[in-house]
């Protein structure tokens, strides 16, 4: 039995290692969400290498779930809501039209034959990549098929984004108008609000019944904090975020098998010519963006890019475009997109024929 136990050990530290050795690497090639697919790939290839993979407990996962909530909640602030007030209703058609865009490109998924709707729905909301890939498998979606989708989407996003930034809306480097950032409170403060955020949030959660409380209830728990000024300025502590990402990358990661790489790899030119389509899509909502609120072109592209928020951002510092403005609408979309995902998938499963 302590051989046992031993050898269990000894397989998740494998594991654990692999995956911050992967994270370490695409952190310097400069890819997005490291973290994420660094437990993602290593947990792939221990699935994929030897029969009976450990599993992710479930207070881990719930756990990693609660720290990318508060993660995602203190992207609100008073700024970014006043930056959206001044012209809320074309930012929230906008909105609204990214969402049945994205339900339209899940539908299209859906003639590939081993998609299902609620899968195919999740691999192509636009927006909020992490938390949707964290809410996938407790919302009956394939969580190994959405997170390879949503982060095609994001890879193709973030290495095009740059290049028709300066080219097709003659973007200079160096000139955006950055939000004001403060240093924060420390890291020792940002942990006791990680903590706080979580507990508070997943307590109150489960007690109204939210859908996937342990990730929407810190969110919202952390957005009220920060918005109420309760936060301080705290975040949470990077290396506690990038451990998250690594847990629920490692959850998903394990769950492969040969069957589901197969079945993914057959989707993909499926997958990338719809994921195309998307982002050409968003670019054309952002020129009506632009056009109803009088922001630039460029602001509007970088506003209703489906993806990639952190590359958009930095994008937008470094291409002249009104980052406050830019930040807004993103921060609108993912919160809308992430609310909305639970009623999506009911509302799919309902109209599945029986």
């Amino acid at each position: 039995m302590r051989r046992w136990r031993g050898a269990v050990l000894l397989d998740v530290l494998l594991v654990v290692a692999g995956a911050v050795a992967i994270t370490l690497l695409l952190d310097l090639a400069g890819l997005p969400s490291p973290a994420l697919f660094g437990g993602l790939l290593a947990g792939l290839v221990r699935a994929l290498a030897l029969p009976a993979a450990p599993r992710v407990p479930a207070p881990a996962g719930a756990a990693g779930q609660a720290v990318i909530g508060v993660a995602m909640g203190v992207l609100v602030d008073p700024d970014t809501l006043r930056a959206v007030a001044a012209d809320w209703l074309p930012v929230l058609l906008v909105t609204v039209a990214t969402l049945l865009l994205s339900l339209l490109a899940g539908l299209t998924l859906r003639l590939h034959r081993d998609i299902s709707p609620v899968t195919g729905a999740f691999s192509m909301i636009a927006g909020g990549a992490s938390g949707i890939v964290v809410m996938a498998r407790e919302l009956g979606a394939d969580a190994r098929m959405v997170a390879v989708l949503q982060y095609l989407r994001v890879l193709l996003i973030v290495l095009l984004m740059p290049v028709v930034a300066t080219t097709a809306y003659g973007g200079t480097t160096g000139t955006g108008v950055v939000p004001g950032d403060a240093d924060g409170p420390g890291w020792l403060a940002g942990l006791a609000f990680t903590a706080a955020c979580a507990v508070v949030g997943v307590v109150a959660g489960r007690l109204v019944r939210l859908p996937v409380a342990a990730l929407l209830g810190p969110l919202v728990a952390a957005a009220v904090a920060d918005l109420t000024g309760l936060a301080g300025g705290a975040e949470v502590p990077v290396p506690v975020e990038n451990a998250a990402f690594l847990v629920i990358g490692v959850q998903v990661g394990i769950s492969f098998t040969r069957d589901s790489l197969r079945t993914i790899g057959r989707a993909l030119p499926l997958a990338l010519g719809i994921t195309v389509a998307l982002i050409a899509a968003c670019a054309g909502l952002g020129g009506l963006l632009a056009a109803a609120t009088g922001a630039g072109a460029l602001d509007g592209y970088l506003a209703t890019t489906p993806g990639g928020l952190y590359a958009v951002l930095a994008t937008a510092r470094d291409a002249g475009a009104d980052t406050t403005f830019v930040l807004s609408v993103q921060v609108l979309r993912l919160f809308v997109m992430l609310f909305s995902a639970p009623l999506v998938a009911r509302w799919l499963r309902r109209r599945r024929p029986r």
